[in-house]
């Protein structure tokens, strides 16, 4: 019999979908600035969701005493290479210290010293008690007088109509609803992508990964489908974690200072670089001459530096400090092993994401990005994505006359997205689950697309047999069922994970050097070259990617041209 859908339409004049850091402070500023009428589409819950669900211990992009926005930027275009947006770089980093006083006056517990001064981490970093970062950001939301919260709501597709966008459309995935969310503009927010390569833990210990297994670059997939310009997807991002349990290493080399060794204690990190892909790549280099495993030492820390670590564990990653108690050797007594990560799209590290403009407008007239689904500005984190909801909420505000009211024609394509769900709910006896081709997409990607299994190398013909085989699983899932609501949001996290990959691949493929050690690992082409000093884009158009090579801009305030 299948499943008829309930079909709501909301109108709203901004609609947020993701209701992570970016998405919540972007509603909080137009609450704030204007009185216009905002929309949150979340598809969990805004309590605990976005990248703030992994947990976090400190603000890692802050400009502390002696230190200028202008040395913030530096330093990412230093660890990028070069390949960045130093207007978009600048903005945020401008705001670092003014959003974070925001979120102090929301409630968020940042750590002082006796002098009242925040106790710093490093160069960059201030540390706070993250626990509670996102109940406090979603406390403040629901008290906005124009913000309606939906939770629970998977938004699949944008409404876009000769390149200008009118809204959205998903389903809840808990009651038998299709939504239709009808806005003038439009800031999409939901994260980066993990799931795509096969994880360093196997079968129920999967999702213990470094990013929210839940990201399943929705964003990406659907501004992909619109046609929207996107950048530097072959800037994957691999993180040096501790071995087992995927906590973070930060804490323990920027806490306390430990050095990476190999197994013979020889303090390796300086033979390969100290940038962010250097420290992935000098371990893996050590495991392959023979003298791993390799780690961070921590044997030489004091008792207060000990304790300081395991308080800090327990407050971002529970399971490194219970580890540490369950062995019986606490990390004065033993060096923490570290390993990489799989790889993973997600524009708050590299620059991996939507091609916009400083005021983080796309290419697609009145969608904004905020966070990690915005491309050209890496090392933002948490600080960098509540500034880029503002960035783009403000720009809205300024413009929101200039943005059109929905058309006819647009309505009848999301009554069709609508028939799509339910097709899908129809359908029985499926041949594969969506499972079972995400376990074979994540077995392609880390055998031909640079995974764990290959040490993140790999060369064209493996790239071009890897976009032959995501291309036939793009084809088996559109015979995906589903039979409740749930399901059917798995199957269009596949999908879009599917869709991600393609344009990975893509991006790798067509940035023919070796620009970042580990992150684009290209045999066929194992150094940089002068020519591949620009950006790899692209654009979805007549069903294919169309790769794009733009300049390194050097403007101080850059607006779509072409």
């Amino acid at each position: 019999m299948g499943i008829k859908l309930r079909h709501e339409i909301i109108s709203t004049d901004v609609l947020i979908i993701g209701g992570g850091t970016a998405g919540c402070y972007a509603a909080l500023t137009l609450c704030k600035n204007s009185k216009l009428k905002v929309v949150i589409a979340e598809k969990a819950n805004i309590k605990r969701s976005g990248c703030l669900a992994a947990g976090v211990n400190a603000i890692n992009a802050y400009i502390v005493e002696g230190r200028t926005p202008e040395d913030y930027v530096d330093y990412a275009i230093k660890d990028a290479n070069g390949i960045v947006r130093k207007d978009l770089l600048l903005s945020v980093a401008k705001r670092f210290n003014e959003v974070t006083a925001q979120m102090e006056k929301l409630g968020l517990v940042i750590l002082k010293d006796t002098d009242g001064n925040y106790v710093t981490r490093g160069n960059r970093n201030i540390k706070i008690n993250g626990e509670n970062f996102k109940p406090i950001l979603a406390k403040a939301v629901r008290k906005g007088k124009n913000i309606e919260v939906f939770n629970n709501v998977n938004i699949t597709d944008f409404m876009v109509n000769d390149n200008t966008i009118y809204g959205a459309i998903g389903f809840s995935i808990r009651e038998e609803i299709a939504y239709e969310f009808r806005a003038k503009a439009v800031i999409v927010s939901t994260g980066g992508a993990a799931g795509l390569y096969k994880p360093n833990n196997p079968g129920t210990s999967r999702h213990k990964m470094w990013y929210p297994p839940f990201n399943t670059g929705a964003g990406y997939a659907m501004g992909i489908k619109a046609g929207a310009e996107m950048t530097s997807f072959e800037m994957r991002f691999i993180a040096l974690r501790c071995k087992d349990t995927i906590a973070p290493t930060g804490t323990i080399a920027q806490g306390v200072q430990a050095k990476q060794i190999n197994s013979l204690g020889e303090v390796y990190e300086n033979n390969y670089g100290i940038t962010t892909s250097e420290r992935v790549y000098g371990t893996v280099k050590e495991n392959q001459l023979g003298k791993g495993p390799c780690y961070l030492q921590t044997s030489a820390m004091d008792k207060v530096k000990e304790k300081d670590l395991l308080k800090a564990y327990l407050n971002m990653a529970p399971s490194q400090t219970l580890k540490w108690i369950e062995s019986g050797k606490l990390p004065s007594e033993q060096d923490v092993e570290i390993t990489g990560t799989e790889p993973y799209i997600v524009g708050g590290h590299t620059a991996s994401g939507y091609w916009v403009n400083t005021n983080r407008e796309t290419t697609i007239h009145g969608l904004y990005a905020g966070g990690d689904v915005t491309g050209g500005c890496p090392q933002k984190y948490v600080s960098g994505a509540l500034a880029e909801g503002e960035i783009a909420a403000l720009d809205i505000i300024s413009k929101i006359s200039e943005f059109a009211e929905i058309k006819e024609n647009v309505a009848k394509e999301s009554r069709k997205i609508v028939k799509e769900y339910e097709d899908i709910l129809k359908s029985a006896n499926a041949l594969f689950t969506a499972e079972e081709l995400e376990e074979a997409m994540q077995k392609v990607m880390d055998e031909y697309a640079g995974g764990i299994s290959t040490n993140y190398q790999f060369n064209e013909k493996q790239l071009m047999l890897a976009e032959e085989k995501i291309d036939n699983l793009i084809q088996l899932s559109k015979n995906l069922s589903a039979s409740d609501m749930h399901e059917l949001m798995f199957v269009y996290e596949l999908r879009e994970r599917l869709l991600v990959c393609k344009s990975v691949i893509a991006h790798l493929y067509h940035r023919k050097e070796t620009r970042w050690h580990s992150f684009n690992e290209n045999l066929d082409y194992p150094q940089q070259r002068d020519e591949y000093f620009c950006y790899v884009n692209s654009k979805f158009e007549n069903d294919k990617l169309k790769i794009i090579y733009r300049d390194i801009v050097k403007e101080a305030v850059y607006e779509h041209k072409n």
